[in-house]
């Protein structure tokens, strides 16, 4: 299996033959008396862990099956800038829709915060073997001011009734789409007046849901943030001052870097008719990874989110985790997709006495190599083994 990285006391990561769901099985095989003993992230240091009824045990049980020795056990990796249900066009049919959060599923996302998506997918929460979803309800733009068949479209003084509307389909957020291209100015430019965003947002605070933000250029973030917003996607114009801002308030960034680098793209596709725009956005993308970079060296909290949906694919978030570990190292990268985007989206955030039994296995310590969280050895959701990519005997 080549070299590891085992730590003293801990031999070679050894996989046994468990029953797991194939493509023709119909649902999730009944929970099962599951024991695993391995390196338990982000804590370290060796243990046994048991799984029952779903749930985490860390005293012995009896009749439990062992599933793997040796391994290393991180909490169920978080996609939280994800859009199940939306393609190329908009909208897709249900089964593609589960086929874009089975594809998530098996690379070890277990917990999705869909980040805006034009069909309802509560229907995945019937779901045992599906990933957890938190959702923001839709899109909301300006009328012809976003992706055609993305969004809600509507006009300033429609927001707050938008917002309350779309608070009640989400899950305790709403996703508003900051800015983009301005035809008359031929650049990005905000949406929203900056008063009624902010009327907007205090009153999605007062119903209990958290605001976020698709935000390219420099003045829609400069304005949403200070008009109190709870987080931002993708953040490229963000400057010194609001990312201290950002910092002491502790609002999120989701800067979906696996998007960014799409930015030529995005581009040469609209040179001809908005030059300011194509030079503006190679502009950002030149400097992503300092803006990032200083971001994070702030102490803003930041997530990993790939976007997927829409033109990116599903199941792509260790490709996230590799830039993100360009700006902050490994163990950055584990933390925003897994214990630490955890904690803020309310899950639990370690593999703890009584905790969800979400959690992916890998042959190798991610920390010192993360691209083996491109191939989790074992996906375990609810306490059943969903996803196994070793070759058991």
């Amino acid at each position: 299996m080549g070299h590891h990285h085992a730590p003293p006391g801990l031999g070679e990561p050894e996989f046994f033959a468990h029953h797991h769901p194939s493509a023709g099985t119909a649902g999730p095989p009944e929970p099962q008396r599951l024991h695993l003993h391995g390196v338990v992230l982000p804590e370290g240091g060796a243990r046994d862990l048991w799984i029952v009824d779903g749930l985490i045990r860390t005293e012995p049980v009896a009749d439990a099956t062992t599933i793997c020795r040796n391994a290393w056990l991180l909490p169920g990796l978080v996609d939280a800038h994800c859009h199940v249900g939306l393609g190329p066009h908009g909208p897709v049919e249900v089964a593609i829709a589960e086929t874009q959060a089975r594809a998530d599923r098996d690379a070890g996302t277990l917990l999705i915060r869909d980040a805006g998506s034009p069909v309802d997918t509560h229907w995945i929460d019937e779901r045992e073997d599906l990933p957890r979803i938190v959702r923001a309800g839709r899109h909301i733009a300006r009328t012809a001011r976003y992706i055609r068949n993305y969004a809600v479209e509507i006009e300033p003084a429609e927001l707050i009734a938008e917002v309350e509307r779309q608070a009640s389909r989400g899950d305790g957020w709403v996703k508003l789409v900051g800015d983009w291209i301005d035809r008359d100015a031929g650049d990005l430019g905000p949406l929203w007046p900056a008063d009624v965003a902010e009327a907007a947002i205090a009153r999605a605070h007062a119903l209990g849901a958290r605001v976020t933000a698709h935000c390219f250029g420099e003045e829609s973030v400069h304005q949403l943030v200070r008009a109190g917003i709870d987080g931002i996607e993708h953040g490229t114009g963000l400057d010194s001052a609001t990312i201290e801002l950002m910092a002491s308030r502790g609002v999120a960034l989701v800067p979906t870097m696996i998007n960014l680098e799409n930015f030529p793209a995005f581009a040469a596709a609209g040179e001809a008719k908005f030059p300011r725009y194509a030079a503006h956005m190679r502009a950002l993308h030149a400097r992503r990874f300092a803006t990032i970079g200083a971001a994070v060296e702030a102490g803003v909290p930041v997530f990993a989110g790939t976007d997927a949906g829409g033109t990116l694919a599903h199941g792509i978030l260790a490709s996230e985790m590799e830039l993100l570990g360009r700006v902050g190292g490994s163990e950055f990268a584990l933390g925003a997709a897994s214990w630490r985007a955890r904690q803020w989206l309310g899950a639990p955030d370690s593999l703890v006495e009584g905790a969800w039994a979400d959690l992916v296995v890998y042959e190798a310590d991610p920390r010192r190599r993360l691209d083996v969280v491109a191939a989790p050895a074992l996906v375990i959701l609810r306490g059943r083994v969903v996803a196994r990519g070793y070759a058991a005997d």
